[in-house]
């Protein structure tokens, strides 16, 4: 029997879209052409799936199926199960999260990264509910999270000192990918501009950045600093390696963006000025945005390299959740316990990574208005 919808009679141009054939849509189309479209692809596939089948079964029962998630120490895990004693884990939980920040004020953290969300939600997303009114909030946000975490109005005050775990990898991350993206933009032009002065003050710097290390200018901001400044001068430690870290990251931003400035064709240049804009519209409504569109694999990868450098952080003494890991690690009573540690330290890298990897890939897809090669 016919379905009713290819019997029934529409007028022109009003006949609704068939179903596309069941070979070329859906999972087993996506198989097909991924996994399944040559010999080769084929062979790749089946020993994937081998290379696989050796990994996941023992992993999960190491992992899950004989691990300890209560115990004591480590002897005890041992002698519950021959699998990972998650129960470290579980007892440093709280340590590896809040570092050394006093436990009756950690409910200022968990406050400071809730309302983080609602701060970048309309950064991030057009359809944000109010999101006029919440990009007011965003605005103050980096004042409100100064306030939250290092108290004074109301506040009991929190040295910086006693910041660290993935605390600290939150806010040195944050910190960086905030502020390194306009001065970035704004070093970008600079070294494009038709100003010597201007072009040789940010081909310098960016060419200093890029030529010295991470570590290396930590070092710099931890023990030579001091010597620059005044004598009795005091300079917080973290104040110091987030101006460095944003510096550092800007450095490489602004290549870039710059990358991306290149790739706009002149013709572009030439319509703003034909319509009488100035420098700065220009460079707002026409150009910019062309070239920060283009630039948005460049501008995430360095964002998510920038997050996993904060761990250089422990390099100058600062604990971050690697250096918690590591200083637990020296406790006689779970001494042994790495490979949990370090499991755990790389899956919350990843999950903070792979997301903004994939909003990377959302922006591109919302942002496209061409064809692909």
């Amino acid at each position: 029997m016919s379905d009713a919808s290819t019997t029934r009679k529409y007028p022109p141009g009003t006949h609704p879209d068939m179903p596309p054939p069941l070979l070329e849509s859906g999972a087993i189309y996506w198989v097909r052409k991924n996994l399944l479209s040559s010999w080769t692809n084929v062979g790749l596939t089946l020993a994937g799936l081998w290379a696989l089948w050796l990994i996941i079964p023992p992993f999960y029962e190491w992992a899950y199926a004989d691990a300890v998630f209560n115990a004591a120490d480590r002897s005890e895990c041992q002698s519950l199960g021959d699998g990972a004693c998650w129960a470290f884990i579980q007892e440093r939980f709280k340590i590896f999260i809040f570092g050394f920040y006093p436990e009756a004020e950690r409910w200022r953290t968990i406050l400071t990264f809730a309302l983080l969300f609602v701060a970048i939600g309309p950064l991030l997303f057009d359809n944000f509910p109010y999101r006029g009114k919440a990009m007011l909030f965003s605005l103050a946000y980096p004042f409100v999270a100064a306030w939250l975490l290092l108290g004074g109005f109301g506040l009991t005050p929190v040295g910086t000192d006693e910041f660290g775990g993935m605390l600290l990898n939150l806010i040195v991350g944050i910190t960086g990918i905030t502020f390194s993206l306009p001065i970035g933009i704004v070093l970008a032009l600079g070294r494009a501009s038709n100003l010597p002065a201007v072009r040789i003050i940010c081909v310098t710097f960016i060419e200093f950045i890029r030529g010295v290390p991470l570590i290396t200018l930590l070092f710099l901001a931890s023990t030579m600093l001091s010597y620059f400044l005044p004598p009795g001068t005091s300079f917080d430690l973290l104040m110091r390696v987030l101006i460095m870290v944003t510096l550092f990251a800007s450095g490489y931003l602004a290549e870039v963006v710059r990358g991306g400035l290149q790739a706009i064709p002149r013709g572009q240049y030439e319509a703003a000025d034909s319509m009488g804009l100035k420098y700065w519209q220009s460079m707002r409504l026409i150009v910019l945005p062309q070239a920060l569109k283009i630039s948005i694999p460049g501008i995430v990868n360095t964002f998510i390299g920038l997050f996993k450098d904060t761990t250089l952080v422990i390099i100058i003494g600062l604990f971050d959740m690697l250096g918690m890991g590591r200083s637990s690690l020296a406790d006689a009573k779970w001494a042994g316990l790495s490979s949990e540690v370090y499991i755990s330290i790389a899956l919350f890298f990843f999950l903070f990574c792979f997301a903004m990897s994939r909003y990377s890939l959302y922006l591109e897809s919302k942002l496209e208005t061409g064809h692909r090669i």
